[in-house]
């Protein structure tokens, strides 16, 4: 195991030492100069950093040659009283003891034994408040000439170790956050609440950290915490989030990237003759822009907000991610225009995929407003690069069939082959596991956080919904049953705009309408007030309509729950959990619906495939070969 890494002095550690040997108060230095620390009231804290600051000094002085140095900070100026009353001098010591004839030796002998120190200089006169304040005034001094030659100023790069509390320091590098530059980019891109996601660091120790940070701006260079932390996530504007991340020639989102312009596509290679295109293009970007548009994934006026994000499907978000990842590689990786790319680069843009660079990768959750934002999660799987490769040789079809590109360089690529399997064969819950997580949810935290998710999992796995779908759903959404033993009917529209009405349990309207009632609203589903609430609404904000649940948060927390009930279990039981989403409910309801279990008989397989939406029915049919 690696040693930490030294902690270094900065100007504040100085600041306070020279506040402390002139008897300034400890508890406003602290607060003033190294709040950082921890609380003042710890005073094992406030002691233990005291002596680990005068013990940097001294062996600071030590390597110097100046042994003098070092034991001069380490004295206490308090051991020589302000009002402590003069040392006769010699002189008058010999007088009062009558000793005027003995010998000098003799004088300061007795002196010494008397007094039990050396006998002061006669320009000193012996007084204690003197000498206390020559020791302050020379430990100012030695503080001086020590700062100008070990405090430091901190870089980006250098280790939280090197600067913080050694406790937050730990638990900051616990959490993955190993030097500043990290510490920054991290509470960027997650807001107001960074901490939450780093175990031991409270609210508290991260506003003495963003003091921190503030206070060391200047010095951190173009390393700063931005704006957007000062506020919950949910009062943030989306200019304000659009804010966060600069536009630029680097791994940023489509909307964010700038084409330098030898790279821009406007002279590529493979451009068809200018006046063939009949697409309002100059370059490369506009020319995907155009694409997007035509598939409906590309809001030109609101592409950074949250309202446009949300109304792209799942389908139009997939067409800009692979547009976006193609782009990127092509500018940043491979240096040349998306037009210039050849039937070679389309061969290493496929094994890219396959094995991209850490630093293209990151956890899916992370919004497009965020510094942490990355085109990837890690290698594609078969299926994953399949798609990924049909989405792109259809981009590069578009920009031919309307003159932009003279050919297609993806076209001649084969295609991974996935083996035949029953959909979902992978991705499916045993009746016993759904039924583990079912209870699981009724005895888990009955707060409104954990209400909401209890009931988006049960509406999951009893309709098959989409993400996208379910987080669309509305109370007006819901039709009552005809008769009082049918279930409700939620009206659905799905991929292709294709609307459908899927059945609901009668119990999970109840139990919704329940929530409704609990927090002040009709008691009715289809009450007119509660039109426009979501199924998964977030109650307990601020007033008026309830936000509803975004996909990426239902995702997470399904994501989250499943790996706390894997942490209970062992062996390849817990590994799947740990692999569980959101989309495993939707297969677990198409297997489980079509095969039945004791007291549920099997659904029809059409009625199955209209809950999830299917076109095909043989789509449908093939979770009948799904096993447990």
């Amino acid at each position: 195991m690696s040693s930490p890494p030294p902690r270094k002095l900065h100007r504040g550690h100085f600041a306070f030492m020279r506040a402390l040997a002139q008897g300034l108060d400890e508890r406003a230095s602290w607060d003033r100069y190294l709040r950082l620390e921890g609380e003042h009231a710890d005073l094992r804290t406030v002691r233990r950093t005291i002596a680990w600051i005068r013990d940097a000094f001294a062996a600071a002085a030590r390597r110097e040659q100046r042994p003098g140095t070092a034991r001069l900070i380490l004295l206490d100026p308090d051991r020589f009283p302000a009002n402590a009353p003069a040392l006769p001098t010699l002189e008058e010591f010999a007088a009062a003891q009558g000793l005027e004839d003995f010998s000098e030796a003799e004088q300061i002998e007795a002196y010494e034994a008397a007094h039990r120190q050396p006998r002061p200089r006669a320009a000193a006169a012996g007084a204690s408040s003197s000498r206390r304040m020559r020791v302050i005034e020379r430990q100012l001094e030695a503080l001086r000439w020590l700062e100008g030659l070990i405090a430091q100023d901190p870089r980006p790069g250098d280790s939280v170790g090197a600067w913080l509390n050694p406790s937050v320091a730990r638990r900051l590098e616990s959490a993955g956050i190993a030097t500043l530059f990290s510490l920054v980019e991290r509470i960027n891109g997650v807001g107001a609440r960074w901490w939450a996601q780093v175990p031991g660091v409270g609210e508290r120790k991260a506003a003495r950290i963003l003091d921190w940070l503030h206070a060391n701006e200047d010095v951190l260079g173009g390393l700063r915490v931005g704006r957007h932390v000062a506020l919950p996530r949910r009062r943030l504007s989306p200019a304000t989030l659009a804010a966060v991340v600069s536009a630029s020639t680097s791994l940023v989102p489509f909307e964010k990237l700038l084409l330098p312009p030898d790279l821009d596509g406007s002279a590529g290679s493979q451009r068809a003759p200018t006046a063939a295109c009949t697409l309002r293009a100059a370059n490369d970007h506009e020319a995907i822009a155009a694409w997007l548009r035509a598939k409906g994934a590309h809001r030109e006026a609101e592409v950074a907000g949250e309202g446009a994000e949300a109304a792209l499907s799942a389908t139009q978000r997939s067409y800009r991610k692979e547009a976006e990842r193609l782009l990127l590689w092509s500018v940043l990786e491979r240096s040349k225009p998306l037009s210039s790319l050849t039937e070679d680069d389309a061969a290493a843009y496929r094994a890219f995929l396959a094995a991209p660079p850490p630093s293209w990768c990151g956890p899916r959750h992370h919004q497009r407003w965020s510094p942490l934002w990355r085109p990837l999660e890690g290698p594609l799987t078969a299926a994953a690069l399949r798609q990924a490769l049909a989405i792109v040789r259809s981009l590069c079809a578009f920009l031919v069939g309307h003159g932009y590109l003279a050919a297609n360089p993806f076209v001649a690529l084969a295609l991974p082959t996935l083996p035949r399997r029953p959909l979902g064969a992978s991705r499916t819950l045993s009746f016993a596991q759904w039924d583990h997580l079912d209870r699981l949810l009724t005895e888990s935290d009955d707060g409104p956080v954990g209400r909401r998710l209890r009931r988006a999992m049960r509406w999951l796995y009893a309709t098959g919904l989409r993400l996208a779908e379910i987080t669309a759903a509305r109370c007006e959404d819901l039709a009552p049953p005809r008769r009082p033993q049918d279930d409700w009917l939620l009206s659905v529209t799905g991929k292709g705009g294709r609307r459908r009405q899927v059945p609901v349990p009668a119990e999970l309207v109840a139990e919704l309408e329940a929530e409704l009632a609990l927090h002040g609203y009709e008691d009715r589903v289809g009450a007119a007030a509660n039109r426009r609430i979501a199924v998964l609404a977030r109650f307990g904000g601020d007033a008026g309509t309830p936000r509803p649940w975004s996909a990426s948060g239902l995702y997470q927390a399904v994501k989250a729950f499943a790996a706390q009930v894997a942490d209970g279990l062992e062996g390849a039981e817990a590994h799947q959990l740990r692999k569980a989403s959101t989309h495993w409910l939707r297969h677990s309801h198409g297997a489980h619906s079509l095969r039945g279990r004791p007291g549920q008989p099997p659904l029809l397989l059409r009625t199955v495939q209209n809950n999830l939406g299917h076109v095909s029915a043989a789509t449908t049919a093939s979770y009948l070969g799904t096993a447990d």
